[in-house]
């Protein structure tokens, strides 16, 4: 790869770097609110650390005449996130004094807003920590439903592709430019993260934990400021709008925008929406109506705590309603298979997204027609979108490198020394970015604290590649990436 190319990349994660560095303001103003002053010296030297190293990648200044090809995206791409992770873990050493492999993790797992935690004592943790952690969420979501945008099909990853059609045009009918489309998606992203607060402080928290709560749901995250999580408020309330505002942050915010601009029907005709919708409805139904019937629950509490931890876990989010490992095996399988299934492309959730197997459910109709009728031209398409070979082929790749990806990762886990339920579902939660597995150690009642420092950088390396979409991080390891 060319110096001036990386000279470019170097410059780009430089301004990442000062705009984080930045960012570690407000947990220093939150610290002077709540008069916790003794934690203030940590995101002092962390951002003073994070700025310097900023400066010296920018003032070299950028290569004039360099331009970033698709190709070098890939590189900017994983290294934005690995550079940011290796710097915003560093209030986390300097405040609970941790070891820089758990502060990795935990920040790794907020900015990829997957909510795995290896932090106890949450109830009575720094405000400034605690604030900290749901900006990392924050932060990362904004920055995954940019490069989905704007990156992704670029490199011809990812399913944004599919949704560029009347309703949801992006390049035409949205927004005439990039940088105009970046400002409307963080408008929305700001607006809901603050409708968010507010209705969380109607529903019972306190305006604190609303703002936290807030940014963990629209960007689904996970993190709490409870060891309990959202079990902690008793308040009905403040479960439904948690299950909302998760579903927001699920749906392409190209079709917020889109609304906004005109096009009214945009969420409802998309059939990524449709189908995402449906499917959390009709599981909350019969899973909620299986948990009433097996269960000393009224049907509406039963109804109530299902929406909250299937919504949790389809969106990848990763609050927790109680313990739904105690329900049975029936509802432990069926959760585990909910962990797979992810939001919307577009959106802040991670998981193989439900466009996928509507996809997959097109090809197969169409495959079951071409055996009954041989010489028959099967139209196949989804969204409005004619479903060419280029398409499928991405799809079936992407989900098999997902899989394999699992199945590696577990492995890897159990020969560490990890029992094959917490490895098996450890593997899938980090890829899946969805926060608690399965098992008395790391399901929705536990944490990852007591796993092995191996174990912990193998999930860490997951949660990336699930984040990335997987081939944008494994086309780096090929020989033709760097060859020039």
């Amino acid at each position: 790869m060319a110096l001036p190319t990386l000279r470019i990349i170097g410059f780009i994660l430089g301004i990442f770097l000062i705009t984080l560095a930045i960012s570690m303001i407000i947990p220093m103003l939150t610290l002077l609110v709540f008069e916790r002053t003794d934690d203030l010296d940590a995101f002092l030297w962390s951002s003073l650390i994070t700025v310097i190293a900023g400066l010296a990648l920018v003032l070299p200044g950028r290569p004039e005449n360099a331009q970033l090809r698709p190709r070098n995206m890939y590189l900017l791409t994983t290294a934005s996130w690995l550079v940011v992770c290796i710097f915003a873990a560093l209030p986390m050493v300097l405040i609970q004094h941790i070891s820089y492999t758990d502060a990795f993790f935990e920040t790794m797992s907020g900015i990829t807003t997957t909510g795995s935690t290896v932090l106890v004592g949450l109830d009575h943790a720094s405000p400034g920590l605690l604030i900290w952690r749901s900006m990392l969420h924050w932060l990362g979501g904004i920055g995954f439903i940019g490069m989905a945008v704007a990156i992704l099909p670029l490199l011809r990853v990812g399913g944004m592709r599919l949704f560029q059609t009347e309703s949801s045009d992006w390049g035409e009918k949205v927004m005439p430019r990039s940088h105009m489309a970046a400002k409307y998606i963080l408008l929305v992203y700001l607006g809901f993260t603050l409708l968010g607060g507010l209705a969380f402080w109607l529903a019972g928290m306190t305006p604190f934990e609303a703002l936290n709560h807030a940014m963990a749901s629209i960007s689904t995250g996970g993190f709490s400021t409870s060891d309990s999580s959202l079990a902690n408020w008793s308040q009905p309330a403040v479960h439904w709008v948690a299950v909302l505002f998760m579903i927001i942050g699920s749906l392409p915010f190209t079709l917020y925008v889109a609304t906004l601009r005109g096009h009214r029907k945009a969420l409802i005709k998309d059939h990524q929406v449709r189908g995402f919708i449906g499917f959390l409805l009709l599981t909350w139904l019969v899973f909620g109506t299986w948990l009433w019937l097996n269960s000393d629950y009224h049907w509406l509490d039963a109804f109530r705590i299902v929406a909250v931890n299937v919504t949790s876990v389809v969106t990848t989010t990763g609050f927790a309603l109680g313990d739904y490992t105690q329900w049975g095996s029936f509802a432990v399988l069926l959760f585990f298979y909910l962990t797979f299934i992810g939001g919307c492309s577009g959106s802040t959730a991670g998981g193989l997204k439900i466009f996928r197997f509507q996809v997959a459910y097109v090809l197969l109709k169409a495959n079951l027609q071409q055996l009954v009728h041989p010489r028959a031209v099967i139209k196949q398409q989804y969204n409005n979108h004619n479903l060419d070979e280029d398409i499928v082929r991405s799809l079936i790749t992407f989900s098999f490198f997902f899989t394999i990806t699992i199945g590696v990762i577990a492995l890897g886990l159990a020969l560490i020394g990890l029992d094959w339920v917490t490895a098996l579902t450890a593997a899938a939660t980090a890829v899946c970015n969805v926060g608690p597995g399965l098992g008395p150690i790391i399901g929705p009642a536990g944490n990852f604290s007591s796993l092995p420092d191996s174990a912990k950088w193998l999930l860490t390396i997951g949660m990336l590649l699930g984040r990335l979409e997987i081939l944008t991080v494994l086309v780096l390891v090929t020989r033709a990436f760097w060859k020039h």
